[in-house]
């Protein structure tokens, strides 16, 4: 039980110090569900809004995962990407320390649609376009779908690369030279294919990078890079001279 004249900390706090406990001492676990509001409501007799509000603000935190309807979890430690950055995603897997992998989905010739087309600035006089869909594991987890078409005809080679032995990001970072990268992020429920490719639970969204890279003026690849929004952030720190 809680008592108000045990601490002048607000009762919230309180609520948000037992749960933290918990987190730290091993009894909740990533994943593993926290106690309700009706749960936390009779276990330390505090009101059912200060419940809500110490929920609210440790999933705010990033320490809490909740799911309309399902309920309110230990979230994840967060993977951080970089948000105006093109890099190597095995290199910065490596950097932290841990094992890259990748398992290869599709790496083809593939027809270009007029959507595609559209999105990729092609003529109708182009036939086909490279098409990659990769899924890239940090320590066998599932990390992120990389979902990309590559300009076949600026990069012929595109096709051929290994990669068991490289990752597409690293193949045209070495070949093309960039000089225009445009980034949009988004949130969005994923599709049965990229929920299966993720293992994501049901009810978590999607944190979707789009990228489209340029050199010399010309639109090279078009990627979508798809991870769980319960174990991923993207940031970026900008400073002014």
């Amino acid at each position: 039980m809680i008592h108000a004249e045990q601490s002048i900390a607000p009762l919230y706090k309180k609520v948000k110090a037992f749960i933290l406990a918990k987190i730290e001492c091993g009894e909740l676990l990533p994943n593993y569900r926290v106690p309700s509001e009706n749960e936390l409501v009779g276990q330390l007799k505090v009101s059912r809004m200060t419940a809500n509000r110490a929920l609210k603000e440790l999933a705010a935190e990033g320490i809490l995962t909740r799911v309309a309807g399902v309920g309110t979890f230990v979230a994840e430690a967060q993977t951080k990407g970089h948000l105006l950055e093109v890099r190597n995603i095995a290199e910065e897997v490596a950097e932290r320390g841990h094992s890259y992998s990748n398992i290869v989905v599709t790496h083809q010739a593939a027809s270009l649609t007029t959507a595609i087309a559209a999105e990729m600035e092609l003529s109708k006089a182009t036939k086909t376009v490279y098409h990659t869909t990769i899924v890239h594991r940090e320590d066998s987890k599932m990390l992120q779908v990389e979902d990309r078409y590559v300009n076949a005809q600026a990069v012929p080679g595109y096709i051929d690369i290994d990669l068991k032995m490289t990752t597409p990001a690293a193949y045209l970072l070495a070949k093309v030279p960039l000089h225009k990268v445009e980034h949009t992020v988004r949130a969005a429920m994923p599709s049965k294919i990229i929920k299966e490719l993720l293992r994501m639970d049901d009810n978590i969204p999607c944190l979707i990078l789009d990228r489209r890279t340029w050199s010399s003026g010309q639109l090279i690849s078009v990627a979508h890079l798809y991870h769980s929004a319960q174990s991923f952030s993207l940031t970026e720190t900008m400073q002014k001279e």
